[in-house]
């Protein structure tokens, strides 16, 4: 076990880390457990813990910049754009397990009470629980075979094929008995939000008090508009702590300027930049290449002699060289809407970047206070994989999107049971394996996988019991259900819960 490395001399620690398979990293870009035991002295063990707390902090910051500036002001385009409710939306984009389901949904109930939409939420956590019990089928016989991988994959098609074929049928009944100006009921909102918020209040315009200048800029002068994140006029107005916190932000803000377009919409031209959008078309797809698999499929070579990136750099430049000469600085092109969807992709992976920095951090930490992998998995591991869905989930919610976002806990992590069991256990079936083996490790798995399906079923009774009315109330039961299931849990583990013996 890794956590055993504390236990060694220190001079024995770093090979320890490098040599032991259960010290590597599954993503991420630095090795943070090499860097604590191989470049840093035993003295200087709490230095390197603190720096780490401080990247974390960092992290955490970019992970909120990201979902409120970028991530949901594109999600919000895209819905608008392609005519489709938010609860549709945010239905096949993944999210993570008991701590999704309660916790993050609970938490979206206490900062914007909502009716939630009736025929959506019961939609998604029937399949939901669907999905649970072909995990509990597949736990109990102990094996997927390649029948079960290909079923897993085919439910989320006809769950996909359902939640669109809803949609649409709502909206033509919609247009048809023309009830636009009967009262709003839950089902009458479910393809608007309660409180709608124009995404022109999320997305990136620092300079709001150079927009009547715009007609008379270069080029030039436009690109250097567009990528200053820092509004000159509300420096001089805002406080101290205020301008503290915003000379970190500007590096990550920059960042994500030159990396993610956004489009808006409700502006006249859609938030169109041409400069920078046409250096969007090459920065943003090398962004994605050089992102996915922490950069593996970014620095395959094609043939062992071309490697992905520079493929993806000369197409990304012949296209944002035609896209230059066809389009204007005054007016966004036809398809300018598209960027929403690159936008949407790119912002999506600096949040799976980011979160997985911050899941590889929390592994440390635990390695280091020597945390059992359960304890680990039920505590840090837990709560950083589902950094990135609260993040995004809680910034849907401040700027008015309470529906998005609570879909997103049920409609979302459909994809992660449904694509990420079956696709991976197909995987693992076309290297030749006859079926995928399971061994569930004890009482505890039963317990996680008991809790799921309860939450679900009490989210089931209990919400219609509201007539789809979720408060407050509803969300610190939610918070206090995890805090049970997390106290059974622990004690689960610590032999304090267990099966009597025959």
């Amino acid at each position: 076990m890794c956590r055993e490395v504390c236990g060694l001399n220190a001079s024995d620690r770093c090979g320890f880390i490098r040599t032991n398979p259960d010290c590597r990293s599954d993503g991420g870009y630095l090795d943070y457990l090499e860097g604590i035991f191989c470049h840093f002295p035993p003295s200087l063990l709490p230095l390197a813990i603190t720096l780490y707390a401080f990247w974390l902090l960092y992290l955490f910051l970019i992970l909120g910049v990201t979902a409120a500036k970028f991530f949901c002001p594109n999600l919000s385009a895209i819905s608008t754009t392609l005519k489709l409710s938010h609860n549709v939306a945010v239905s096949f984009g993944p999210g993570a397990g008991v701590l999704v389901t309660t916790v993050v949904a609970g938490g979206i109930a206490i900062l914007r009470p909502f009716t939630v939409a009736s025929r959506p939420f019961l939609r998604d956590i029937i399949f939901y629980m669907v999905a649970v019990f072909l995990t509990f089928t597949a736990l109990y016989r102990g094996k997927v075979t390649l029948a079960w991988a290909l079923g897993y994959l085919g439910f989320y098609v006809f769950y996909v094929v359902t939640v669109v074929l809803c949609t649409w049928i709502y909206q033509w009944q919609q247009r048809r008995s023309l009830v636009y100006s009967m009262p709003a009921t839950p089902e009458m909102l479910s393809d608007s939000e309660e409180d709608p918020v124009s995404s022109h209040t999320s997305s990136y315009d620092y300079s709001e008090e150079y927009r009547l200048l715009l007609d008379h800029e270069t080029t030039a002068q436009i690109l250097l508009r567009a990528l200053n994140p820092l509004d000159s006029r509300t420096w001089r107005n805002k406080s101290v702590y205020w301008r503290a916190l915003k000379v970190f932000k500007l590096p990550v803000e920059f960042l994500l300027l030159l990396t993610v377009p956004v489009v808006d919409p409700d502006k006249d031209d859609g938030n169109w930049k041409r400069p920078l959008n046409c250096l969007h078309l090459v920065i943003s797809p090398l962004f994605l290449v050089l992102t996915l698999q922490s950069g593996a499929y970014g620095v395959y070579e094609i043939g062992g002699l071309f490697p992905v990136w520079a493929v993806v750099v000369i197409a990304g430049t012949a296209l944002a060289a035609v896209t230059f000469f066809a389009t204007s600085n005054s007016e966004p092109p036809r398809l300018h809407w598209l960027f929403a969807f690159l936008g949407f992709l790119t912002s999506a992976l600096w949040i799976n970047a980011a979160a997985t920095e911050v899941v590889n951090i929390l592994r440390s930490l635990g390695v280091v206070f020597r945390l059992s992998n359960t304890v680990l998995g039920l505590t840090l591991m837990a709560w950083g994989n589902s950094i990135g869905d609260a993040f995004s989930d809680f910034t849907l919610a401040r700027q008015g999107y309470p529906r998005m976002a609570f879909s997103a806990c049920f409609g979302g992590i459909i994809f992660n049971i449904l694509v990420g069991v079956g696709l991976g256990c197909l995987l693992q079936i076309s290297r030749g394996h006859a079926e995928v083996k399971l061994e569930p490790d004890g009482l505890l798995v039963w317990v996680l996988a008991g809790t799921l399906g309860l939450s679900l079923v009490c989210s089931l009774v209990s919400v219609p019991l509201q007539c789809f009315q979720l408060n407050k109330v509803y969300g610190c039961c939610l918070l206090l259900f995890y805090l049970t299931f997390l106290v059974v849990a622990l004690l689960t583990e610590f032999g304090v819960i267990h099966l009597k013996s025959v």
